[in-house]
């Protein structure tokens, strides 16, 4: 660990950076430089905050209790800011609080200069901090039998013992123009219109949630005003030329987002409601732990004393039942959320999350099941391929739409923008047609399709796990290092209810079955795991995008902290015990216990 390389310089490497610096009086005598590579002209901000792809409209949605430590809290550094900084910025000085939410430009600004301290202060414990702006990594290639990785950017090569990936988010990148299709929204201010002129037609987007509403901020914004009236009413009015403006949201269940709500303890623990000694006690004797006996044993009587909490006794006592199990929970809560109208029903929301944050009332039973599905998805390799599948599509929509906090300040916009007739939801799943001039798409919701037509069509869905094939670095997938994840079915499939897509991900070795996820294959120290088996100590791979096959609900600022800090807690660990970093779970989940913000 002579000399090491981050590739990305966003949260994630932050956060790395930041347990790197908690460690250094350890870790200075095992290293003597840390070269950071980041493709973009700014280092330190990353892309959901970086004013390249974003822009003032676009919220954050974590308030200052909720980011995980750095050098100063975000409440306190705002604070410090210049007058004219906070006017930029549309934030009223005497206003400022842990518990609000602001722009996403804000927080960038915020962690580039949490980088830079960070970046100083490892510098004054005698390491080389090199840093490399507009300097895309356009592949990786390994000498296994020296240990080097080498980094390869347009123009040259570069040589380490260590390498940490952690690009961030990975947008695809295939836009259609011509027919009005977007891959994703980002850049956002591809998808505005030139100054002087309104995209005067109705836009759809695919996906109701956070990302769909970056867009819809971003848009409504160039085509009117909010205003407050004379009765303290948010409304929206619309610029002369934009009549048509309108946005309309395609989901498949017609739900918006929950809204924000007062937590009693605003930093996710993985071992908050049961310890690890419990944790692995309740493996069977196969090795997996499955998500039914998860419920059971973890689930159930936290949740249980959540529920009274919040006075929703009926539901403490129904999940107290031998047979209730978790799609049953997921089925009652989602109908709390159920309305014929999504607007009028957040409408409704809205009164409970604001008594809920202006009272400092709690909602026990959310923040507690977001800690228990935090806690699973760091323990993820322990379950059974049919738990994965039944993980992703049965309880990853339900947490994204239901659990997920969308700020108060976005809902007033959304309500706004449905009051002046500028904003629907359209439930149904959808299938982008082939198309010239429009982009076309077939929706179906209750076994009825229905065609619609649109000049600009944005995909929001989301940062989706990607496959080997579109890993960004194909050396390490040709010489076998960067693999596809495979996890063992407890059960033979072949009488499982599976969509097509499922079944082509069954695999067969002689009488065993896997199943296929997404992402690469790593281990529980996030080291590259090829096509041996064998672990590659010499390149790490924390970027959601390609760890979230294996690590499911890893997500947000508090998750880049979470897991690089495992990452360097790993490498004391190692380098104490004079060991090496293939640990299995059960022996790296230790670590997790020993520090109380995992």
């Amino acid at each position: 660990m002579k000399n090491i390389a981050i590739i990305g310089s966003g949260a994630t490497s932050i956060y790395l950076l930041k347990h790197l610096l908690d460690k250094m009086s350890i870790l200075k005598e095992e290293m003597y430089s840390i070269s950071i590579f980041e493709k973009n002209a700014i280092l330190g901000m990353g892309m959901p905050y970086n004013p390249i792809t974003t822009d003032l409209y676009n919220l954050s949605n974590i308030s200052s209790e909720e980011l995980p430590e750095l050098e100063i809290t975000f409440e306190d550094w705002l604070k410090k800011q210049s007058v004219t900084f906070l006017k930029k910025m549309e934030i009223e000085k005497d206003k400022i609080s842990k518990n609000e939410v602001y722009n996403r430009l804000a927080l960038g600004q915020y962690l580039q200069s949490q980088y830079q301290s960070i970046i100083q202060n490892i510098k004054d414990f005698g390491i080389q901090c090199m840093e490399y702006p507009n300097t895309e990594i356009r592949d990786i290639t390994y000498n296994n039998a020296d240990k080097i990785v080498s980094l390869h950017s347009s123009t040259k090569v570069y040589e380490f013992d260590n390498v940490i990936i952690a690009t961030g988010h990975q947008w695809e990148e295939d836009d259609q123009e011509k027919s009005g299709f977007y891959a994703s929204p980002w850049p956002i201010h591809k998808i505005l219109p030139q100054s002087g002129t309104f995209h005067n037609f109705t836009i759809g987007t695919l996906g109701a949630s956070l990302s769909a509403f970056d867009v819809v901020s971003s848009l409504s914004r160039r085509h009117g005003k909010f205003v407050t009236d004379s009765k303290g009413n948010y409304t929206y009015q619309p610029y002369k030329g934009t009549d048509n403006f309108k946005i309309v949201m395609h989901a498949a269940n017609g739900w918006l987002p929950h809204l924000q709500y007062e937590q009693e303890e605003p930093i996710r623990e993985i071992y908050r409601h049961f310890d690890r000694n419990a944790l692995y006690a309740a493996v069977d004797e196969e090795g997996f732990l499955t998500l039914s006996t998860y419920f059971r044993k973890f689930c159930v009587p936290a949740l249980s004393k959540a529920f009274q909490k919040d006075n929703l006794t009926t539901q403490s006592k129904k999940i107290m039942n031998a047979d209730y199990t978790f799609k049953d929970l997921v089925i009652d809560m989602a109908k709390k959320h159920e309305y014929d109208n999504a607007f009028e029903g957040m409408r409704e929301e809205m009164k409970q999350a604001s008594v809920s944050i202006n009272k400092n009332k709690p909602v026990h039973w959310k923040e507690v099941i977001d800690d228990l599905m935090y806690a699973l998805n760091f323990h993820a390799e322990l379950l059974p391929a049919e738990d994965h599948i039944f993980f992703r599509k049965e309880i990853m929509p339900f947490l994204m739409n239901v659990i997920a906090a969308m700020p108060i300040p976005s809902a007033k916009v959304l309500l706004a923008l449905y009051d002046a007739n500028k904003i629907e939801i359209v439930p149904g799943y959808v299938n982008i047609l082939e198309s010239q001039d429009f982009t076309t798409i077939e929706v179906t919701h209750n076994d009825k399709q229905s065609i619609h037509l649109y000049p600009m069509f944005i995909n929001c869905s989301g940062q989706s796990a990607i496959r080997v094939e579109d890993y960004p670095f194909q050396s390490l997938v040709k010489e076998g290092f960067v693999t596809q994840p495979e996890v063992l079915f407890k059960k033979d499939p072949r009488g499982m209810e599976l969509t097509t897509m499922e079944k082509e991900k069954i695999i067969k070795k002689e009488n065993t079955f896997f199943y296929e996820l997404s992402g690469i294959n790593i281990n529980s120290s996030y080291c590259l795991v090829n096509a041996n088996g064998d672990t590659i100590e010499a390149i790490q791979d924390i970027s959601f995008a390609h760890s979230s096959g294996l690590r499911p609900y890893s997500y947000g600022l508090q998750a880049c902290s979470a897991t690089s800090e495992i990452v360097v807690a790993n490498w004391v660990a190692a380098l104490h015990n004079k060991t090496s970093l293939d640990g299995e779970l059960k022996e790296v989940s230790k670590i997790y216990e020993q520090d109380p913000q995992l």
